[in-house]
């Protein structure tokens, strides 16, 4: 099982807090940081000193890093031109020597469009399905050749396709919940699929599906990674995991049902159950940033007993 760290730096956090976790996540022996994409705070939290674009934090940490993968969960359809994605992308993934990831979502978080003066289109999945076409169709348009998309949103003519990533194939990340369009779209364009902050069984059904659809489309059902997002809370001791709760605004029984909380023992045990419904990667929703005492708990207290 990997385990990679995911940070929400919209809660509030600065660059450097995010460099600094970074540096950890790869001291300590996980495989990959990850982050969010959004502008606004959620809950009852201040978000100061205010958001951070997570392309421009990830090119920072891809030379500040040397190891670790780095990518979003999931980086919003609604903000950026699919074209200038692309060149974002491959820039990021030639700063860090070939470990960018993009995950790939529709957008959602309507008040934060509002925040900022990002249009919140009513139709949102089909610009997805666009943008991942026109992403993945610039990326793979050999050198010396152009692309071109003549779609209901985008229209590209006679792209030179250019700059290319540095590895072969930037993989793709598509997740949600959705029974059947979701699944179709992760068929066709995702290296891997991520069901965020569900449960076993509903993980183990959303998998089928995606393994339905991607036979369906010509293709092995294992030729996709499977994943899981959980917010993560371990401790010691229960006072340890009540405290790292507390400072998270959260319950210990909720996290316990929804999450990865309590006891070494116990997140391990969960995490098999994961594992048996068929994910082989867990994202940590770290949500105290300033809490690297967690992270090397988990490194040495929970990474170490999965193998």
């Amino acid at each position: 099982m990997d385990l990679r760290i995911f940070t929400e730096p919209q809660q509030g956090a600065t660059y450097d807090t995010l460099l600094t976790v970074a540096k950890a996540t790869e001291d300590l022996g996980f495989d990959a940081f990850f982050r969010s994409d959004h502008y606004l705070r959620m809950g009852d939290v201040d978000g100061l000193p205010g958001p951070t674009d997570a392309w421009i934090t990830l090119a920072g940490l891809a030379r500040e890093t040397r190891r670790i993968r780095l990518g979003t969960l999931m980086t919003a359809a609604t903000f950026r031109l699919p074209g200038v994605l692309a060149i974002q992308v491959a820039q990021v993934d030639q700063m860090s020597g070939g470990r960018v990831e993009l995950g790939l979502g529709a957008g959602w978080f309507e008040e934060e469009h509002r925040a900022y003066g990002i249009p919140f289109p009513k139709e949102k999945f089909a610009r997805l399905e666009e943008q991942l076409a026109i992403v993945t169709g610039l990326w793979q348009t050999p050198v010396g050749e152009t692309f071109g998309h003549d779609g209901a949103h985008y229209q590209l003519v006679d792209s030179p396709a250019l700059p290319k990533p540095a590895q072969r194939k930037v993989p793709v990340l598509i997740g949600g919940q959705g029974a059947t369009r979701t699944p179709r779209l992760a068929a066709r364009y995702a290296d891997e699929f991520n069901m965020p902050f569900a449960s076993p069984e509903d993980s183990e059904r959303q998998f089928g599906r995606v393994r339905e659809a991607a036979e369906a489309a010509g293709r092995k059902g294992d030729d996709l990674v499977y994943s899981n997002a959980l917010v993560v809370c371990v401790g010691k001791d229960d006072a340890e995991v009540a405290r790292r709760a507390a400072a998270i605004g959260r319950e210990v029984g909720e996290l316990k049902e929804n999450g990865l909380a309590g006891s070494p023992a116990e997140v391990v045990e969960k995490i098999g159950r994961y594992a048996e419904a068929g994910a082989s990667r867990l994202y940590l929703q770290m949500l105290d940033l300033n809490d690297l005492d967690h992270l090397e708990l988990i490194s040495s207290q929970v990474q170490a007993q999965l193998g």
